[in-house]
C-alpha cells in the first residue's frame, strides 16, 4: 500500500484556519484539578503584514495568581502586555491584541506569575510581507 502525503498547499490552508493551542504545566507539583494552568491560542499560524493579531490566553484561577504577561517577540520587534490577576477571583479568558506587526517569525509567550511559581505557554506565528503572496 502506497501512502501519498497531502500537498503542502492543503496543509497550509488547514493550519491557517485551525486555532493554535498550547498548554503549559506549573513548575510545582500540580493537583489533579489544576493540571491545565495556562493555555495560549492564536487564530492561525500565518499572517500578512501589517498583522493585527488577537491572542487568547486561558488562565486557571488560583489564589496565588498575581500577574499575566503576554509577549510577542521577533528579531526586530518586541511587544508585551501585563494584566493584573485577582487570584481565584480573576477572569479565566484574556484577549490581547498586538496591532501592526511587521514581517517576522514571532514567539508568543504567556506567563502567569504567582506567589509560588512561574507558569508559561508558548506558540509561534509567522507574519509575511505582502510581496510573499504574489
Amino acid at each position: 500500500m502506497v501512502v501519498h502525503p497531502r500537498p503542502a498547499v492543503i496543509t497550509l490552508v488547514v493550519i491557517a484556519f485551525t486555532p493554535l493551542i498550547l498548554t503549559a504545566f506549573p513548575t510545582v507539583e500540580p493537583s489533579a484539578a489544576a493540571a491545565r494552568v495556562v493555555e495560549i491560542r492564536a487564530p492561525g499560524r500565518f499572517f500578512i503584514e501589517p498583522a493585527d493579531l488577537s491572542v487568547t490566553v486561558d488562565v486557571e484561577p488560583d489564589p496565588s495568581n498575581r500577574m499575566l504577561r503576554l509577549e510577542a517577540d521577533s528579531d526586530g520587534v518586541f511587544r508585551a502586555s501585563e494584566i493584573a490577576l485577582d487570584g481565584e477571583h480573576a477572569i479565566r479568558v484574556h484577549v490581547v491584541r498586538f496591532k501592526g506587526l511587521p514581517a517576522g517569525r514571532y514567539r508568543l509567550r504567556a506567563e502567569v506569575r504567582s506567589a509560588r511559581s512561574l507558569r508559561t505557554a508558548e506558540a509561534e506565528v509567522l507574519v509575511v510581507g505582502k510581496e510573499a503572496i504574489h
